[in-house]
């Protein structure tokens, strides 16, 4: 199902694409003497009553309509963060809740509706000094910006400013022909990201939080409609979603679960083992299906660092004698290198749920930034709308090669699922084994 939607939706934006540098050949021809195509990326308020601005133009702030070149880094980057916005198919937009704490003004709730998303997920207006750029809100921090109530803003722009050493992307919205300089949310990441603390909280339902409600939901009645089946048809052959689970379920009993944690101990972990394993597939497959919005949920470090640390309390909690023994004082080596082995399992510790956390966000991220690398191949050869021939091209290129990577993506949703629960049950099983040799 999801291989069938996914060479529909590629066929589909090739031939957009394609429109589009038709579009954009006749448009060259187009007199644009008097027009001012600054850096500002505007939105498209293509039927929008302008007449009405007064003097508030999209020209003082260099303000354009996305005329600009291709860049696929932007446009990849943009696809695989988390939104405040649920886009299906750049066409449609759901809008979501909005729950934000600013120092200086306090709690906010409201829809993400009030902020007007267009193309790009880009808000046409502001409300209480909150704006929406590329789907994320940022809030206005310079002073002489209407702070209460809603807003039309002009567009966005980005530039770079060098600090400590380090070039910082800083966007600001355009109101009443000036630039306002925006924040980004407060991230918990320590500037290891680009994050760090702001003036303002989001505690909003995103895209990400959206998703893993619905999969969870889905998965509940799946794995609900499995149990109730065993209990209906008590002795009898497995039927409809009964017979599909249950291979999966006794794999994972037989090859993970036994092996690693042992056949007396497995059965208190089972429960956990499931969930992350559905879980995790659940959410891989959501993502893989582009008309339910793409989202990136384990992709996102966040998503994979709390699961990382449930594995971790999990098992160190559950952890016997021995296992602290062999972190603290390992046992049969000489006295002097237990202090050095000390430290490096302490390190151990902590470097496992790491490495879980890495190593799921990673493989997924990358197969969405690869996929979306492979549909801006049309408009790479195409040159942004000005090569018919490299158009073409490219959306030949562009199918053949987003085609195998979905192919190959679907075969990771499952891996990755995997990995991360054979991991999960060796750090288990290495916690509370018993080491009667000792």
């Amino acid at each position: 199902m999801a291989i069938t939607q996914s060479i529909r939706l590629v066929l589909v934006m090739a031939f957009m694409a394609l429109g589009t540098i038709a579009f954009c050949q006749d448009h060259d021809h187009h007199d644009h003497d008097g027009h001012d195509h600054g850096t500002l990326q505007s939105e498209d308020h293509s039927g929008h009553d302008h007449s009405s601005h007064g003097d508030n133009s999209h020209s003082a702030c260099g303000g354009h309509h996305g005329d600009g070149d291709y860049d696929p880094k932007a446009t990849a980057m943009h696809h695989i963060s988390d939104a405040n916005v649920y886009t299906i198919l750049d066409a449609i937009r759901i809008p979501l809740p909005c729950l934000v704490y600013s120092k200086d003004g306090g709690w906010d709730f409201f829809m993400s509706s009030k902020l007007g998303p267009g193309h790009h997920d880009d808000g046409h207006y502001a409300y209480n000094g909150y704006v929406m750029h590329l789907g994320n809100l940022k809030r206005v921090v310079e002073e002489g910006f209407p702070m209460q109530g809603k807003v039309e803003v002009g567009g966005f722009s980005t530039e770079y400013i060098s600090k400590e050493g380090k070039e910082i992307e800083q966007a600001k919205v355009c109101h009443n022909n000036k630039p306002y300089l925006l924040e980004a949310k407060t991230t918990l990441d320590g500037g290891l990201l680009g994050g760090g603390i702001t003036n303002f909280y989001d505690f909003s339902i995103t895209k990400n939080v959206l998703s893993m409600i619905l999969v969870s939901i889905l998965l509940f009645v799946i794995l609900r409609r499995a149990a109730k089946s065993y209990t209906t048809r008590q002795g009898q052959a497995p039927k409809g979603i009964q017979s599909l689970l249950e291979p999966v379920i006794v794999y994972i009993r037989d090859e993970v679960a036994k092996p690693f944690i042992g056949d007396k101990k497995y059965l208190k972990y089972m429960p956990f083992l499931l969930s992350v394993f559905f879980f995790i597939l659940g959410l891989n497959l959501w993502g893989q299906v582009p008309f339910l919005g793409s989202a990136n949920v384990t992709g996102n470090l966040t998503v994979t660092m709390v699961v990382a640390i449930i594995v971790f309390l999990i098992s160190n909690f559950n952890g016997n004698k021995h296992y602290w023994q062999h972190i603290f004082w390992m046992p049969g080596v000489p006295l002097f290198v237990k202090p050095l082995l000390a430290i490096i399992e302490i390190m151990s510790l902590f470097i496992k749920p790491l490495t879980l956390m890495l190593r799921l966000a990673g493989n997924i991220t990358a197969g969405h930034i690869a996929i979306l690398s492979f549909v801006g191949l049309i408009f790479i050869f195409g040159d942004s709308g000005r090569s018919m021939s490299g158009g073409v091209i490219g959306s030949i290129l562009s199918v053949a090669l987003t085609l195998f990577m979905m192919s190959i993506e679907l075969i990771v949703a499952f891996i990755q699922a995997y990995v991360f629960t054979l991991l999960s049950a060796s750090y288990i099983g290495a916690a509370i084994e018993e080491h009667e040799h000792h």
